[in-house]
């Protein structure tokens, strides 16, 4: 098999792992996975700008199965691996080294923020690749203060997602995507029309559907709120409120500007000065 089957094959195994075995990672293997990841992901600069912290401990996977909402898997896991977007440590040797300070501003923590995106993508496949399952922790961005606390995270470093990984103790079926129709614009992007958008979605309404209404918790909380189709599942209050979310986007605008990423102009010159 070629290489470029290898990854294609990977690839189209990627499963959202949410119940693990009790065997762990051994450390070294972890390392591994770890340091290849780094070899392998794009970093703006080559400066490196993220974190990653790994949680084994079992009293702190506790606070952080609190802070992810109760998701058992957290505990299930033999390894939690929070991915911080980190200036911190190169704003440490601009210093050291006489130079300018920068990065502490919300370029700087979108630069990060995606460097910290790509590599964790790359540890993933990593994990994947030696036959381990993991799944990402949306729950990251609801909590970023009590998680940075926790970890002691320092001036401009912030958690941005965080992956539960271990051995597999289930075979969850392939999710389906959106067609890859949908998603390339070929030179300039595409408006669907409502026709265009009714075959885009057609299968992840019937599909997504179906499966949300086979698990009798969320059947019965569907029901219970009139809910008619996948559409207002999704910003209904037992998935995505809209209000859950502004409030979040105030409260990670507010973390930022503690953090040091969203500094007062006053403090720093404008283009035209």
């Amino acid at each position: 098999m070629s290489e470029n089957a290898d990854i294609s094959k990977l690839l189209w195994a990627h499963r959202s792992i949410r119940s693990f075995t009790s065997e762990d990672i051994a450390p070294e293997l972890l390392n591994s996975i770890l340091t290849d990841a780094v070899a392998g992901s794009s970093s703006s600069g080559n400066l490196n700008s993220v974190s990653m912290v790994v949680t084994r401990n079992s009293e702190r996977k506790q606070k952080l199965f609190e802070l992810h909402f109760g998701q058992p898997m957290v505990l299930e896991a033999p390894v939690v691996i929070t991915f911080c977007a980190d200036w911190y440590r190169t704003r440490q040797w601009l210093k050291l080294r006489g130079a300018r300070d920068n990065f502490n501003n919300f370029l700087g923590y979108h630069v990060a923020a995606f460097d910290a995106m790509i590599l964790s993508q790359s540890v993933c496949l990593g994990l994947e690749a030696k036959g381990m399952g993991i799944c990402y922790m949306g729950s990251t961005l609801s909590s970023m203060r009590e998680i940075g606390e926790l970890l002691n995270l320092p001036e401009t470093c912030v958690p941005v997602t965080t992956i539960v990984a271990g051995w597999p103790a289930e075979n969850p079926a392939k999710r389906d995507r959106l067609p890859v129709s949908a998603l390339v614009h070929e030179e300039t992007y595409h408006y669907p029309d409502d026709r265009e958008l009714a075959e885009i979605f057609e299968s992840r309404e019937r599909k997504g559907w179906e499966r949300y209404m086979s698990i009798p918790e969320l059947k019965a909380e569907i029901e219970k709120r009139g809910i008619t189709s996948l559409a207002q599942f999704y910003t209904s209050d037992a998935k995505y409120p809209p209000e859950t979310f502004v409030e979040d986007s105030l409260r990670i605008i507010e973390l930022l500007n503690e953090k040091g990423f969203l500094p007062s102009t006053s403090n720093h010159p404008s283009r035209s000065a």
